[in-house]
């Protein structure tokens, strides 16, 4: 029996999650951990099926013809999980990410040590070494505001936009949050057992904070756990088609906002958005990117 199941869902991004899942088995075999490892390949055209099955013959790759979007790729491995006597832990892991020795172990370890954790999340680096945010405050009008507009820097790295005090981290102790990055999520198997999966209706972006939103308001608490350390080389899949991916950042937005906000809370994020995106029109130049801004601000004011 293992002793988790990691799930890997990768596009295009061929040598980071080989060496994503190869940190991986190297942490679990220093630390004593048994990972059963899924591998979901959203229809690369780089290779990546044939150098993991080449690199990792043990590992359960399921290679897919169209990309589905992150949280219906990650299902696709966890519905095979949970059908099968799954493990006490399941453990979503972007494939652009390096494991440090000993994370994988603190956070099984701390999931697994205090009944009322269901979710746990990785401290988080860049790959330069620089710090990373790996957790963060449930979205509200002002994380809108900070996007678009002039905000002092004190306000963007505090609560003002969901962010919480390095001094957190620094700390070495695991404290509440109320999500985690996509990044990296540990979960209780009984947690998806009681509140499902991903949702489906979101194809990228804010996937793991609905799914966090509903972890929490079933009475399970989140952490991050500070000394968990992943280097995450952030955004490697989707900066391949940029424009694309932010209008599906914004109508995943105002999904999330329409699922866990009330009414007039989502009308006044809808007339924020619309400003916003009126405001980046005017300040950038013709290209790509200003007819995905024409389409978010369209989408805001229910006009697509």
């Amino acid at each position: 029996m293992a002793d988790l199941a990691v799930v890997i869902v990768t596009w295009n991004v061929r040598d980071l999650v080989l060496d994503a899942i190869g940190s991986l088995y190297a942490d679990c075999a220093a630390s004593g951990l048994n990972a059963d490892v899924y591998v979901v390949d959203s229809a690369s055209s780089d290779g990546t099926p044939e150098a993991v099955r080449a690199a990792f013959p043990q590992v359960k790759l399921t290679v897919s013809e169209q990309n589905l979007g992150f949280g219906a790729a990650n299902n696709v491995a966890i519905r095979q999980i949970m059908a099968n006597d799954p493990p006490p832990v399941v453990y979503l892991l972007n494939p652009d990410t390096h494991t440090h020795a000993g994370a994988t172990r603190r956070l099984y370890d701390h999931l697994l040590s205090d009944p009322k954790v269901g979710l746990v999340g990785a401290e988080l680096e860049y790959g330069d070494g620089t710090f990373q945010h790996g957790a963060y405050g449930f979205p509200g009008l002002r994380q809108i505001w900070t996007e678009f507009f002039p905000t002092p820097g004190r306000l963007l790295e505090g609560s003002f936009n969901g962010r919480y005090p390095k001094q957190l981290y620094a700390q070495g102790r695991p404290f509440p949050v109320d999500f985690v990055l996509g990044a990296t999520m540990m979960l209780r198997r009984e947690v998806i057992a009681q509140t499902g999966m991903f949702d489906e209706g979101f194809f990228m972006y804010c996937e793991e904070v609905d799914w966090a939103w509903r972890i929490r308001d079933a009475g399970w608490q989140v952490q991050s756990v500070p000394g968990a350390l992943v280097t995450h080389f952030a955004g490697k899949s989707t900066v391949q088609v940029r424009p694309r991916m932010v209008i599906e950042l914004w109508k995943s937005r105002l999904r999330l906002y329409a699922k866990h906000h009330s009414p007039p809370k989502v009308v006044a994020a809808r007339l924020l958005i619309a400003l916003g995106m009126t405001y980046k029109l005017w300040r950038t130049p013709a290209g790509a990117e200003r007819d995905a801004y024409r389409t978010i601000r369209a989408l805001a004011l229910g006009r697509v």
